[in-house]
């Protein structure tokens, strides 16, 4: 734990992300932006971690995170995505989205684009409970049921998808360029093909039988097929959406509601989720050895979750390690990344070897070093 930096903000911390880097350099990210909820006031925030809060020499902790500008947020922070190195993108529990733009110079925010009540019922908002970005594109998902794409600079709305879903759209990924895939409150997945007309998805699946609320989906980043969703009882699943209506695999993660789920963005053998119970884990896929990871020894680990896998069918050719078609040699480690903590853990991101969530607690917590 050693590694672990802790900043409190004085407001609870919805969502968290860091500040892409320019895949020319290999530095580490140093600049996360944050969303709050359930104060009176809200904001969207900019933190460092970079040279002020770190020791040039040794690159050990010096101090905390430090704010470098804040902009006042009209209701919850619901959705948070970054678009490019300068913009980033809120969604609202007002049902509005806001484009930020960041100031370096002056370090500043400022809004660059705006649309009101985007999620909306008949006579009054519905919450925006989703954002995902690929520039210049963007994807918000609603309560309302919506699915809407908006495209930087646009002024209007390109497109929107009426009724897409009867319950709630909790979140999405983009899959592809045109597609993107969403989850809602009936535990099912849906897949959207911007290049076709209606409102029909092309492709759903779901848990049979089960309509336990999924709250989180995440899109393995070489393979797009691979994605991992969570939800209300703590699952953790993985899908193959190319082959199966049904997840590949299933694992006890936590105790709660799962909020995220984070592929590492390059190194997708691991694995990141965040809970109402109070955990962030970290799950290592470890098929390379016939040996069971808790005999490997060598990992302070606390949890060893052996995944459930479902019926694969078919003599399909597998090559990720999160679809072994082995299953008795798929085994996750999970290791918990906080020190014992007992309000909720609502956001997460990862970016090289560097983590941060943010909490119910009013904190913000930092790792470098974690081990990928």
């Amino acid at each position: 734990m050693e590694c672990i930096n802790a900043k409190f903000v004085s407001q609870k911390i919805s969502k968290i992300r860091w500040r892409p880097v320019l895949s020319s350099t290999l530095q580490q990210p140093d600049i996360f932006a944050t969303g709050s909820w359930d104060n009176e006031d809200n904001k969207v925030s900019l933190w460092s971690v970079g040279e002020h809060g770190y020791s040039k020499m040794d690159d050990e902790f010096e101090g905390d995170p430090q704010l470098l500008c804040e902009y006042q947020h009209n209701g919850d922070v619901l959705g948070l995505q970054f678009l490019d190195q300068e913009r980033i993108v809120a969604g609202s529990s007002t049902g509005s989205v806001t484009i930020f733009r960041h100031h370096q110079n002056s370090q500043t925010l400022s809004v660059a684009q705006h649309w009101d009540r985007a999620h909306h019922y008949a006579c009054d908002s519905a919450p925006c409970t989703g954002v995902v970005c690929n520039s210049p594109e963007i994807v918000t998902v609603g309560e309302d049921g919506r699915i809407i794409l908006f495209r930087v600079d646009h002024k209007g709305i390109l497109r929107t998808i009426d009724n897409a879903d009867s319950s709630t759209i909790h979140a999405a990924t983009f899959l592809r360029t045109t597609e993107v895939l969403t989850v809602n409150s009936f535990g099912q997945l849906k897949l959207w093909d911007f290049r076709q007309q209606g409102n029909e998805p092309a492709q759903i699946l779901s848990l049979t039988g089960d309509r336990v609320p999924l709250h989180c989906v995440d899109r393995h980043p070489n393979q797009q097929h691979i994605v991992a969703t969570g939800g209300q009882d703590g699952m953790l699943c993985i899908w193959d959406v190319r082959q199966h209506s049904m997840p590949f695999s299933l694992m006890k993660a936590h105790s709660a509601e799962m909020w995220e789920v984070h592929f590492h963005p390059s190194n997708p053998d691991h694995l990141f989720t965040c809970s109402e119970d109070g955990s962030l884990l970290h799950w290592e896929n470890s098929t390379k050895s016939d040996t069971p990871s808790f005999l490997q020894g060598g990992r302070n680990t606390s949890i060893m979750s052996r995944s459930t896998v479902m019926p694969a069918g078919g003599n399909q050719s597998l090559t990720s390690s999160w679809l072994g078609g082995d299953s008795s040699k798929v085994h996750l480690e999970a290791t918990h990344m906080l020190p014992t903590q007992t309000l909720p853990v609502n956001s997460l991101d990862v970016l090289g070897q560097c983590l941060v969530c943010g909490t119910d607690g009013e904190a913000i917590y930092v790792n470098k070093r974690v081990p990928v």
